[in-house]
């Protein structure tokens, strides 16, 4: 009996090294199951030797769960290891759908690309760890080319490394796997490791559970899309398209809006913490270590009217004194600007009212101690967001949802700022059907998107594993036009997905374009809108110029966004039709009066002229048509002194470039041969003309397009042109759409 133990012993021995291979120090534990993909934990070594137990329960989890599992442990001191080793992951026989990064493992800080972020625009000459962006595409995404810079030396930012998007890179996010991290926020004195273990614990219990998505939250704060009421109803309805199941009786899904109450964040924070709840999508502005929820009460009344100016008051004369200014001096601007009297000011500095203030600012928004000390029960929570995911800084808010003791097994967030204008909510609905989180999260990442924590977590579905599969694998092309005819918005939208990859333009556009006039689902018009904008053929501009017509107002502030990328005479007409049947749609007003300044002054004017004065149906249709011309005359006097500055060599070169930066924001077409010129011209600096090339990044649909890239291949062939020059010409071409196809035609 004895020896019969002895040699169980041996074999379990010998079969525990099979699994494990060291390499350069490295320890390399192979899947125990059999399964068409495979998933990746990457993990430092020092973790790993203190939380392996954890590891290995959670490793067993996930196999458990049909995934295959690699644990990879080693003292990373350069991100190059980790994306070599999960790049030939990816190519084995159980090709990697994805990966985990645990512990201290090298950040990546991305230059040179802020066009695939939504919305940075941080001149790069400011502190290299505040102009770039913290990115973990640079493990997920297999073909972006980056050129390691530089590692930080700073105390305390050792672990950032920096690196620069090639020109040769495509210019373009399309993740090879997903990727998360398991890097709990710390703060002085805790320890990162002991976080890490419980949160595993935990990991492994919720995993266990059959959770089906039956019950969501959905919250909007103070400030976002222009406090539209339109964008917010419009977002209801196109959730219940997406969650049909979550409005019916036995399921839930409630709505929270910061209008509901002064201090709207304990409605939430109780709602986060209902037992039951598994997903909360959280919509609203944010910092690292805030959630923005509330400003200052909406008030109609005298009292809370005048409270809120006392506090708006007593907070800028404090901020006065802590930035050393004369308060008295801001005092007397207050007074004369407002026409307030000291009375509003006296009291800014006595404890009680200072007091009284802290406590009622603390109360408008989440802060990281209402997360860390709240029993979250949402499995999944998506902060769409600023800065809530700064995963690089020691203590940041989105980590305290997973990595706290509570439900939560995982976050969605954002490193940096992001554009408002969104589609957060891009096929949701698949994660109802058992869609693992980070093949969600492959549709919808930017550069700035991350899941912290679990990204293999699903929700209970029949359909997980076929599902997931069909994503994976890429799908037969049978099976996505099978998809397509499911009664299901995001399953349809899914389906759209896949085919607009594998068919020809010709056909798909077809059906895009079909399924945009005849589906009745929000989400899946918006989706066959925004593939179709791949091509801009007809079918896309069929739709485009319908899109201003639609219900959903997503869509139509997405065709807003469009109108104004193009900026070409042909839709001079739309715009200002948008103007007069859309005015009480906030955000669309807001992007159209932005919009307008893109367009060809005159043709407004004669839009102005004939859809708005002579418009019977508009009130004070004189008066509104006046003001939208002075608008434009001030807007074209404006870029005409932009164009001036911009040429104007006497001028300092910080002075120019700051000129032409503003093009990266606003889409003045009209000012584009101006700035070619200066890239072509070889007395101008390089820094200029570098900077210059770049602005044009930002104009891809533009009606001026072939001069840029004419411009850009006359760089290209010119053996005359400074290489970084030319390095910044290659990257302007090669973002832009259908550049395969433009290039070829230009040569």
């Amino acid at each position: 009996m004895m020896n019969t133990i002895k040699i169980k012993k041996a074999v379990l021995l010998l079969s525990s090294f099979a699994a494990v291979a060291y390499s350069y120090g490295q320890e390399l534990i192979r899947p125990s199951v059999q399964s068409k993909t495979s998933f990746a934990i990457v993990i430092d070594s020092k973790t790993f030797e203190s939380a392996r137990a954890e590891v290995m329960a959670y490793r067993q989890s996930i196999e458990k769960d049909g995934l295959g599992t690699y644990i990879i442990a080693h003292n990373w001191d350069k991100p190059e290891q980790i994306r070599e080793q999960l790049q030939q992951l990816y190519k084995g026989k159980q090709p990697l759908e994805g990966t985990v990064l645990i512990g201290d493992i090298p950040i990546v800080m991305i230059r040179d690309a802020q066009y695939l972020t939504s919305a940075f625009k941080m001149n790069q000459k400011i502190r290299w760890d505040k102009s770039s962006v913290p990115s973990d595409r640079y493990y997920d995404d297999f073909d972006l080319q980056l050129d390691f810079v530089k590692q930080d030396t700073a105390k305390g930012r050792t672990h950032y490394y920096y690196y620069s998007l090639n020109g040769t890179s495509p210019q373009y996010i399309e993740m090879d796997i997903y990727s998360a991290r398991i890097k709990p926020p710390v703060e002085k004195g805790e320890d990162a490791t002991q976080k890490i273990k419980s949160y595993l614990h935990k990991l492994v219990t919720l995993r266990e559970e059959n959770n089906p998505l039956n019950d969501m939250v959905a919250s909007t704060g103070h400030g976002y899309n222009s406090n539209s009421m339109n964008s917010f109803a419009g977002d209801v309805l196109a959730l219940k398209s997406q969650f049909p199941d979550l409005y019916k009786p036995g399921n839930s899904i409630k709505f929270l809006n910061f209008r509901n109450a002064d201090f709207m964040k304990y409605n939430l924070l109780r709602e986060l913490k209902r037992e039951g709840l598994d997903f909360a999508f959280m919509t609203g502005h944010g910092t690292a270590t805030l959630q923005l929820i509330n400003g200052y009460p909406l008030a109609s009344n005298p009292q809370p009217s005048m409270e809120n100016v006392g506090r708006y008051l007593r907070s800028k004369i404090r901020a006065a004194k802590e930035d050393g200014r004369d308060v008295e001096q801001v005092k007397e601007s207050f007074k004369s600007s407002l026409g307030v009297s000291d009375k509003w000011m006296t009291n800014a500095f006595e404890k009680a009212v200072m007091d009284s203030d802290s406590v009622f600012n603390d109360n408008l928004d989440v802060q990281i101690w209402d997360v860390k000390d709240a029993d979250i029960q949402a499995r999944l929570v998506y902060l769409n967001s600023c800065l809530t995911g700064s995963f690089h800084l020691d203590n940041y808010l989105a980590g305290y949802y997973p990595f706290s003791d509570n439900k939560n097994v995982a976050a969605i967030a954002n490193s940096i700022g992001v554009l408002q204008d969104l589609w957060p909510a891009e096929l949701m609905g698949t994660l109802q059907h058992g869609v693992r989180v980070g093949n969600w999260f492959k549709h919808i990442a930017y550069l700035e998107t991350h899941i912290l924590g679990d990204p293999t977590f699903h929700f209970t579905s029949k359909r997980s594993q076929e599902l997931n599969h069909a994503i994976v694998s890429g799908g037969k092309t049978a099976y996505w036009k099978n998809l397509l005819k499911e009664n299901d918005a995001d399953l349809q939208s899914l389906a759209l997905v896949y085919l607009q990859k594998q068919l020809p333009e010709s056909e798909v556009a077809q059906i895009l374009k079909n399924t945009y006039f005849n589906s009745p689902f929000e989400t899946t018009r918006m989706q066959a809108f925004a593939l179709l904008r791949n091509f801009e053929n007809e079918p896309y501009f069929e739709v485009l110029h319908a899109a201003k017509n639609d219900s959903y107002e997503f869509i139509r502030r997405r065709a807003v966004y469009d109108l104004g990328e193009f900026g070409g005479d042909d839709f001079a007409k739309d715009l200002i039709a948008f103007y007069v049947s859309d005015p009480h749609s906030e955000r669309i007003n807001y992007r159209l009066r932005t919009n307008m300044t893109f367009f060809n002054p005159e043709l407004l004017k004669k839009e102005i002229e004939n859809q708005v004065r002579q418009n019977k149906s508009i009130y004070n249709a004189a008066n509104l048509s006046d003001q939208l011309l002075k608008d434009i005359d001030y807007n074209s006097t404006k870029v005409e002194k932009m164009k001036a500055n911009i040429l104007d060599k006497k001028q300092t070169e910080k002075e120019r470039i700051g000129e032409i930066t503003t093009l990266r924001l606003y889409r003045f077409h009209r000012l584009v041969p101006t700035v070619l010129t200066l890239i072509a011209d070889p007395t101008e600096s390089e820094t200029i003309r570098i900077t210059a090339l770049e602005a044009m990044s930002w104009f891809p649909l533009s009606y001026q397009r072939e001069a840029i890239f004419t411009t850009c291949d006359q760089l290209l062939k010119d053996d005359k042109v400074p290489q970084a020059v030319k390095d910044q010409a290659l990257k302007t071409i090669s973002y832009y759409p259908n550049t395969g196809q433009l290039h070829k035609c230009l040569n």
